[in-house]
């Protein structure tokens, strides 16, 4: 009970400012939550797809994959699907690696879908701190100009105390934001990087089976011998 009456002491002490930094974090939050979740849903289901494909590729069975990736929703199954479908109609890995390419421009997008947010609510929960500050110590020299000599002392340090309240709950938003902004990157980079990987070793394999399954050459016929 105490801790909760320090906690709304705090933000009656942190002035109308307050407000937009907790819509901030309730934003910030939502938004991290999500982004954490898709992510890790995406990466799982990348990893899942990937195993169901590779005995297809190894084999040489390009139709029994196409059908494990049209039927996914992984990430990794659009651009496998793409390159499947050039497969076809491509006579050199350099067309198939391209079609790849143009779908992974098309994922890339979702990946980083609204994580560049939380870096920008951290620096607006940081500039909201300090103006409430300012907004704060405004208020406190107004006062202080046209209150009695011997309680000047006592309203300057009630309203500073006031205005560093909004600052410090302002860094107390922002530092996390920045944190879980960082963590999100770093796993979305990760994904990008798996994705390439998978890419490389889809071309590689198309490309294993293809020398496979060239004719051998015929050797040219020996030239007759002059008696």
């Amino acid at each position: 009970m105490e801790a909760y009456n320090v906690i709304v002491g705090f933000f009656k002490n942190g002035g109308v400012f307050m407000i937009p930094i907790v819509i901030i974090l309730a934003l910030g939050a939502a938004i991290a939550i999500e982004r954490w979740v898709f992510l890790t849903i995406t990466t799982a289901k990348n990893k899942a797809l990937w195993n169901a494909v590779t005995p297809y590729l190894k084999a040489g069975n390009f139709a029994g994959a196409m059908q494990v990736t049209q039927k996914s929703g992984a990430a990794i199954a659009q651009i496998m699907t793409y390159g499947l479908n050039r497969i076809r109609s491509a006579r050199r890995r350099e067309d198939i690696e391209q079609a790849m390419e143009e779908s992974l421009m098309e994922v890339l997008p979702r990946l980083e879908k609204r994580t560049h947010y939380l870096a920008t609510f951290a620096n607006m929960a940081t500039l909201m701190g300090l103006l409430g500050t300012i907004i704060g110590l405004i208020d406190a020299f107004t006062a202080v100009s046209n209150a009695n000599p011997a309680e000047k002392a006592e309203l300057l340090s009630r309203s500073i105390s006031i205005g560093m309240n909004c600052t410090a709950f302002g860094l107390m938003v922002a530092i996390p934001l920045v944190l879980i902004h960082s963590m999100l990157q770093t796993k979305t980079t990760a994904i990008i990087d798996s994705l390439e990987m998978a890419s490389v070793k889809f071309l590689n394999a198309i490309s294993e089976r293809a020398q496979e399954g060239q004719p051998a050459p015929v050797p040219a016929p020996a030239a007759p011998r002059r008696g």
